[in-house]
């Protein structure tokens, strides 16, 4: 298994009416907490550990929160928040 992202929750369904260009920057910033990830925890599969806590990333447009699980090699994108600004 590698490290990826995915929408979890109701992000998901958020994320249907989001336009485009706020989705690409949800986007973008998740696929660098994917790649901090994956340097982070070379082993995640083998993590013992509790997971780190997760965030608020603010992106043009709103923000996002979300949760790193090691041991799934997973960053999930929790909510969306979608401001319009």
């Amino acid at each position: 298994m590698s490290w990826k992202w995915e929408y979890a929750f109701g992000a998901e369904q958020t994320a249907r009416t989001a336009p485009a260009g706020f989705l690409a920057g949800v986007e973008k910033k998740a696929d660098e907490l994917v790649r901090a990830a994956e340097a982070l925890y070379l082993h995640g599969r083998a993590h013992a550990d509790v997971d780190p806590k997760g965030g608020d990333v603010i992106v043009p447009g709103g923000m996002f929160t979300y949760q790193i699980v090691v041991r799934s090699e997973r960053v999930h994108v929790v909510q969306i928040t979608y401001l319009g600004f």
